[in-house]
C-alpha cells in the first residue's frame, strides 16, 4: 500500500492584480510544512504538482525545508478552476476588491453559487473546462499514481478546488459536499490517502500539523 500526500499551496495573493504568486507568508508556510517532513522522516518517492506558479512556488519550499531537491512531474489537470470565470457568470459586473469581511462574504457567496451551477452543467464559464472534464483531470493523476507508485510515498502539490474534487471523488459525494469541502480547505494543509493498484483510501483531509505549535498560529490562512 501506498500513501498520497495531496498539499494545498501557501497563501498566494488574494484581492491582487496577479494572484498566482505566494506571498511571503505562503513561502514561510511551505518550507514550514518541508520542515515538518523532515523532522518525521518522510520521503517521496513521487512529485507531482499543477502548472500555476503558487504550485510550483509551494513545491520549491517544501523541498527547501526539506534541505532536498527532485524533479516533479507537471499535471495540468491538478490546476484550479478559474475563480474570475465562474463569479461572471453569475454576476457579469466588476467586483470590487475585497477590503471588509462583508466583501470578502460577498465573493464567495458568488462563488459558491457559481459552482453549483458550473457542477450542474447549466455555465460556461468563459476559458474552463467542463466540470466533467475537470473532474478527469483529477481522477487522471489518482489513477496515474495508483499505476505508478504502489508500495510508494507521493507528494501532490495543487489547489483547493483539485483536492475537495478528489475527496468527493473518491467517497462519492454529492457535489454540493465538495463545495463545503473547498471551501474549508487551509494553505498547505494536508490531505492523505492510502491507495493500492485498485482504490485510494481517505486516511485524513485539510490537516496542518506543521502549524500547530503556538509561535504558528498566525500562520494559518485560507487564501
Amino acid at each position: 500500500m501506498g500513501t498520497l500526500y495531496l498539499v494545498r499551496h501557501g497563501q498566494a495573493s488574494f484581492g491582487a492584480a496577479d494572484y498566482d504568486q505566494l506571498s511571503e507568508l505562503g513561502h514561510r508556510q511551505s518550507v514550514r510544512l518541508g520542515e515538518y517532513f523532515a523532522g518525521r522522516g518522510v520521503h517521496f518517492d513521487g512529485l507531482i504538482a499543477g502548472t500555476l506558479r503558487r504550485h510550483k512556488q509551494t513545491l520549491e519550499g517544501i523541498l527547501q525545508g526539506m534541505n532536498r531537491a527532485g524533479e516533479h512531474l507537471a499535471w495540468e489537470g491538478l490546476n484550479e478552476y478559474d475563480s474570475e470565470a465562474l463569479i461572471a457568470t453569475v454576476h457579469p459586473d466588476k467586483l470590487e476588491k475585497p477590503t471588509s469581511p462583508e466583501l470578502y462574504r460577498h465573493h464567495f457567496r458568488l462563488l459558491r453559487d457559481a459552482m453549483a451551477q458550473w457542477m450542474a452543467g447549466a455555465t460556461s464559464p468563459r476559458g474552463m473546462p467542463t466540470y466533467a472534464q475537470f473532474v478527469a483531470g483529477v481522477s487522471g493523476a489518482l489513477d496515474h499514481v495508483r499505476a505508478n507508485h504502489y508500495g510508494q510515498n507521493v507528494l501532490v502539490v495543487t489547489s483547493g478546488g483539485p483536492i475537495s474534487t478528489a475527496v468527493g471523488h473518491v467517497l462519492r459525494t454529492p457535489p454540493e459536499t465538495t463545495i463545503e469541502l473547498n471551501l474549508r480547505i487551509r494553505n498547505t494543509a494536508i490531505t492523505e490517502f492510502a491507495f493500492t493498484p485498485k482504490r485510494h483510501m481517505l486516511l485524513t483531509f485539510n490537516g496542518i500539523p506543521h502549524l500547530d505549535a503556538a509561535q504558528y498560529r498566525d500562520w494559518v490562512t485560507f487564501t
